[in-house]
Order: structure tokens, then sequence, then C-alpha cells
């Protein structure tokens, strides 16, 4: 192990290398390191023609110079593998603008290949993306126009009567990760991140590829002074250590402080997340709490989704539920906004690799995840709209392997304005884009492949709630104070099926008080 300045580190980065870098959004970004690559490409031209893959992109939802905006230099990436590519928006615009080929992978399986590429297999055999985006007879994963020009990274095969997908491993020349603190033999404990993520086994992956380990942490310490169980990756597997305190400037992004409640460190009261206003999130988040039992096992998806943990806290039972994200966090209550993939006093935090490995087996009792857009057939798209591309995430393994999965908005988006009022929606402005077309720009969630695997879908808006059956989609509720016909056929592109039995939503949801909600 040998320790460097942040400015050494394109000394043992090549032209056209593969290099894995950690984080995901908010959270575990190597910011310096980044910065280095940035600042040796602008400075002297090299290194370029670079391959990028990722997990989470790390970035903060902004065109800040902080995480993958800081490589979306023309001439920089070559080529980009990664699970989320909008968390840097300069980087997602750089990819819609096709500036470079890009592939969006499912994150358990991005996570998964990682770990494949580790102990030298083929790849990744799954039944995740079946007949979504991701299965080459739609998309083959392709983010952009650019990536056409490229091999296939994903097969469909036949085996035992069984149609599997079949991604690609490819070697790894670097690993950038951030830790926390190396000690003076390099051995490196991630006890303060948020997120154990895919450090170990992008460490391993570049490792075994021939490759080299950089990562960056806080500070060195004294030999033998990290317990083993911190010490997530060996010296034996590390390279180059870079030292850089905490950037404070950066506000809540990449975490910054250490928040012992994140880690399992201690426990907060709940009582401390506040409780929202009666708006229109929050009564999605109410009837998508609805649907709950106790003792579920729940994952709840980044923005709206996360109104349901608010709703759990101020009607009493949140202890009654799991709360997971695919990050690796069970248990406490999950962390919204641009740290999304950390919880607060959690129960138990593995990698996602694990986390996946669970999920894909269908361990959860229900998730519930943002609704974008949705198509006739019920299929949802939240990965792609026109030049503005961002990739599934863990979206696709979530639906595809949850029996029950609830996906939640508004029911048209972009200038929206409504009010509770009178225990009734009232629509001031009507949103000037429609949210149900007739075909989603990009299938991030296939109908199809929810019936062959008899799962249970439902879609909730604040105005009205809709189940995935046979032929389509079937409105069952709808909103007190709306009129099904101006507030609902006439703001879809299509006519959906009407149960026979359509009900009122309940009128407690729209209700500023307590629900006394029972699970």
């Amino acid at each position: 192990m040998k320790v460097i300045a942040s400015n050494e580190v394109t000394k043992y980065i090549k032209d056209g290398d593969m290099v894995a870098i950690s984080g995901s959004g908010g959270s575990g970004s190597c910011e310096a390191v980044i910065k280095a690559i940035k600042d040796a490409f602008l400075t002297t031209g090299h290194p370029c023609n670079l391959g990028v893959t990722c997990g989470i992109s790390p970035g903060n939802l902004t065109e800040d110079e902080v995480g993958m905006n800081m490589l979306a230099k023309p001439g920089l990436v070559s080529k980009a593998i990664c699970a989320h590519l909008g968390m840097g928006r300069v980087f997602g615009n750089a990819i819609g603008a096709n500036q470079f080929p890009a592939f969006a992978v499912p994150l358990g399986v991005m996570n998964h290949l990682y770990r494949a590429i580790a102990g030298k297999e083929l790849g990744v055999f799954t039944h995740i993306g079946l007949n979504t985006f991701a299965d080459p007879r739609l998309d083959g994963c392709r983010a952009n126009e650019k990536a056409k020009e490229l091999p296939d990274i994903v097969e469909l095969l036949n085996i035992d009567g069984q149609e599997v997908l079949f991604y690609k491993s490819f070697p790894i020349n670097v690993a950038i990760i951030k830790a926390t603190y190396a000690d003076e033999e390099g051995n490196v404990s991630l006890e303060h991140e948020a997120l154990i993520g895919e450090q170990f086994n992008m460490a391993i992956a570049a490792h075994n590829s021939g490759g080299i380990v950089i990562v960056q942490v806080e500070k060195i310490v004294p030999k033998g002074s990290l317990k083993a169980r911190n010490a997530i990756i060996h010296s034996s597997y590390v390279d180059y250590v870079v030292v850089a305190p905490p950037d404070y400037s950066l506000g809540d992004y990449n975490m910054p402080k250490y928040r012992p409640e994140i880690t399992g460190d201690i426990k907060i009261p709940l009582e401390s997340v506040a409780i929202r206003p009666l708006d229109n999130r929050k009564v999605c988040g109410r009837r998508a709490a609805m649907e709950l039992k106790k003792g579920d096992v729940i994952n709840l998806g980044v923005g709206m989704p996360d109104s349901v943990a608010n709703v759990s806290i101020e009607e009493g039972f949140s202890d009654d539920i799991y709360l997971s994200v695919e990050t690796g966090p069970t248990g406490g209550v999950p962390i919204g906004g641009v740290a999304f993939g950390g919880s607060i006093n959690p129960d138990s935090v593995v990698s996602t690799a694990e986390q996946f490995d669970a999920y894909n087996g269908g361990s959860l009792n229900m998730a519930i995840l943002g609704l974008a857009e949705v198509d006739k057939e019920g299929n949802v798209n939240v990965s792609k709209f026109g030049t503005r591309v961002t990739g599934p995430g863990g979206f696709i393994n979530i639906t595809q392997c949850t029996k029950k999965v609830v996906f939640i908005g508004t029911f048209t988006t972009s200038g929206l304005d409504e009010e509770i009022k009178d225990n009734k929606l009232v629509i001031k402005t009507e949103g000037k884009k429609k949210k149900f077309v007739n075909k989603v720009e990009q299938v991030t969630f296939s109908a199809k492949q929810a019936r062959i695997n008899n799962q249970e879908i439902l879609y909730v808006t604040e105005r009205g709630v809709f189940k995935l059956d046979k032929e389509g989609i079937t409105l069952i509720e709808i909103a007190p104070g709306v009129d099904i016909n101006k507030d609902i056929f006439e703001q879809m592109e299509f006519c959906p099926n009407v149960s026979d039995d359509l009900k009122l939503m309940n009128e407690r949801i729209f209700r500023d008080v307590k629900m006394d909600l029972m699970i």
C-alpha cells in the first residue's frame, strides 16, 4: 500500500482504462480522486477515452461540478456501463446528447456483475430484465443511440425451456473507492459510511482483473487499530491510498458529517422526522400505506414513496413494518432526497449485492415505487424521457421480483397545482404533461412479465387508483371532488377499463388529521 497525493492518481490510470467508481447518489463518492482525473484531463488531455462503470452514479441531481458531472468533458469518457446515470445531470445530459455510448444495467445485475468479474466468471445468468428495455428484444440496456454502435452486452438464452438473460463480464482496470479510514498497512474501514455498497466487489474485480485499487480515506490510523469486522477490504487488495478530509462545503452531498444514526451506531427518536402537511404527495402516501400489513418487509423508492415512511411514523406503526432499501439497509426509516440509499436507525446494513440476493428471490412482501409514465398495457417508464437519461437503478429487480407492487405519483405533471380542501381534492391548475400515455418511451417495468409472474400491481394517484388486469389497467377508485371525465379520462391518452364496483377513495385520506390507520 502506498499513500499518494490526489494529483498523483492519474500516473496510474491509462488512456482507455475501464474505471469502476464507488458511490451512490449523494453518498460515498471519491470526490478528490474524480476531481484529480478531471483536472489532469483538462490540463494534459490524459487520461482520456475512459470507460466508466458504477451502480447509482455519484451526484446531487444538479449541474454542480460534483460526482460524475466532473467526468462529462468531451473526450474524457468513451463508454459508460452504470445502473443509474442521472444523479449528475451534466453526465446524464451528455449521454442523452450521444456524447459517448452508454448502457443502463439493473442495479442488482450490476452488483452481481462486479462479483462475477471478481470471480472470473463469464457473466450473470438471470431472469432480471426480461421483457423490459434490458431485454435485447427491446433495447438490450442501451441508453442512447451511440450505444447501438457497440456489441451487445446482454443476450437472451433458453435454458431448460426457460428464458434467461446473460449479462457479460468485462475487465475492470481501475477501482476508485471511498472509505473512512485506512491503517498503516492499507486495511480499509467503511465504519462511518452510510452504505457498504459495491466497494468490496469493485476492489476484488479490479484486483483479479490485473488492475489497481485506489482508495480515498479521511485519514490513516495506526496499524492494528481497526476492528476486523469494519475492515471490509484487506490491505492485499489495496494499491494506493489518497487522504482527503471531508469537504464540508458540499453541504449534505456526499455525507461529509458522520451521522451515527445512519451507520447504526446510535438510535434517535423517530419523532424528529418531520410530519408532512396534507397535500397530493401525502394523499398518495396514505393510500399506499393502506396496503401495508404488520410484519411486512417493504422497499420504498426514491421521491414520492418516502411519504409512506412519514405516514408510518405519524400513524404510529413504523415499528410494525420493516422498510428496506436496495443499497443494503433494512429497518428504520429511509433517507429521502439526494442522500437516498441510507436509513435512519437501520436494524441491519449489508452490501448492495447481498440485498439483491434477497430481493431477487422474493424476500420483499411489497414495493412502493414512483410513477412517471404508464401506458395502456400497464408498462411503467422511469428511466428515459427524450434526451433525459437516468437508467433504472434498482427498479427492475424490485418490480420484477416482488409479489405486490404499488406505483405512486401525481396524475399529471409540469405546472400541476392542487390542494386538499373540505376533505376533497381540488385541482386548481392542471398539469401540462400527461403521465398516462398510449406507449411509454422505455419499458422499465413490464406488465407482460408481471402477468407471467402473477404479481399484484396497483397504480395510486391523488385522484384515482388503478390495478393491472389481463387486458390493461382498470380504474377501481376515484377521489372525492374529482370529475371522472374531466379530471381522469380527458387527462389520459387512452381509455382505461372501469370497475363495475368503482369506489370512492377512503375519505380519511383527505382529512387534515391523523387517520388512525391500523395495519
